[in-house]
């Protein structure tokens, strides 16, 4: 059985992939859902240092440290830019790739200069209270905390050897409402036509597991 490692985008902990995690596991898979640093229960350890570099850097020691061969690594929104930069590191750790509704960057991207404007404006005004990290939005879950402002700015530094992942996977949140605002939508269409991606297209909004893991489940199982 394999270990899916799952990063959570902005402002979110771990937490929000637990009912995910409790489904995998029923079904005999290792999963881990990931906090990164600076967010949720370790809020204490935001500081400017907390940046795109060091999640990617927390997360390969996270995937060298698991038992598994090679894992499934699954990256929401922001985790996009983490869960590339941590195949292009470690490469040969990983057997498979699924972002849902993230950011897929090429060398030199950041979440900044890959979003829309209106996120842009998040980031600017979601910082004007402490300068140092994005404020939750209003209709984000009760959980939800500050996310680090330098690492939805840091550029992404990828040599290219994430693309050696044999397996790699796009759900995009497809759903009318938000695909008409979505900043992922550049994205998606960008790796529909790529022979090297799978893009499924989900009838749902930008939060994923708003309508439960199944959806979310039916997708990852097929690449452990």
């Amino acid at each position: 059985m394999a270990t899916v490692v799952l990063v959570p985008g902005a402002c979110h902990g771990g937490w929000w992939f637990e009912p995910l995690v409790r489904r995998l596991g029923e079904l005999g898979h290792h999963a881990r859902a990931v906090t990164l640093a600076g967010v949720s229960e370790r809020a204490d350890e935001l500081t400017g240092r907390v940046t795109l570099e060091s999640h990617v850097a927390e997360t390969v020691e996270l995937v060298k440290a698991t038992a598994a061969e090679q894992v499934v690594l699954v990256g929401h929104s922001y985790a996009g830019c983490v869960i590339s930069g941590v195949a292009d590191q470690v490469p040969e750790r990983v057997g498979a790739l699924l972002y849902l509704d993230a950011f897929v960057p090429e060398d030199g991207d950041s979440c900044w200069t890959m979003t829309n404007d209106e996120q842009r404006r998040w980031y600017i005004d979601g910082a004007g209270r402490t300068g140092l990290a994005v404020d939750p939005l209003p209709f984000f879950d009760s959980r939800a905390t500050p996310h680090p402002l330098a690492t939805l700015l840091q550029r992404s530094r990828l040599s290219g050897a994430w693309r050696s992942v044999p397996v790699k996977h796009y759900a995009a949140a497809a759903a009318p409402e938000w695909w008409a605002q979505s900043p992922f939508v550049p994205t998606t269409e960008r790796l529909r036509g790529d022979p090297d991606w799978t893009v499924h297209d989900l009838p749902i909004g930008h939060n994923v597991l708003v309508n439960g893991p199944e959806l979310v489940l039916e997708k990852i199982l097929p690449l452990t």
